[in-house]
């Protein structure tokens, strides 16, 4: 299993900049951006089973880009970035999901919207009551989608 040395120089700064660019940093809300040094350790230390896809993700992105995304222009990054989302595949969704899991496991995350530093079990959290009704038109679709043996 791939450890946070198996990901070249080149490959980290692309992380850093592509996490940069899903969550970027907020005076605001007085949160880190997804670009922020901890939490890239934390992306680095925890990526295992996601290794594979996460390095073919950022292969993509390298020949995409054709150069580190930090020497690309803000059009140009946010160009190759469009086309990295819409082209990427399995890979790309799992590098935005490792991006999101690292951010918002963060202290600094958390607390911005005041909730605990604490595991999520075996309290759990209390989620409000949602719309049901959103998932009328997946429920009309009943008959396309695959049974399970």
């Amino acid at each position: 299993m791939p450890d946070q040395f198996s990901l070249s120089p080149r490959q980290r700064d692309d992380l850093r900049a592509i996490a940069a660019m899903i969550v970027p940093a907020s005076d605001e809300y007085k949160v880190p951006g997804a670009d922020d040094p901890a939490i890239q350790a934390d992306m680095l230390a925890t990526l295992g089973r996601d290794a594979k896809l996460v390095v073919a993700a950022l292969d993509y992105l390298a020949r995409l880009a054709g150069q580190p995304l930090t020497e690309l222009d803000a059009a140009k990054r946010d160009a190759v970035a469009q086309e990295f989302r819409s082209s990427g595949g399995a890979a790309a969704a799992t590098l935005v999901r490792v991006v999101l899991q690292c951010y918002y496991r963060d202290d600094r995350v958390l607390r911005s919207l005041g909730l605990e530093l604490r595991a999520p079990f075996p309290k759990g959290y209390v989620l409000p009551d949602g719309d049901w009704s959103l998932l009328d038109p997946v429920k009309a679709r009943a008959g396309t989608l695959r049974r399970v043996p």
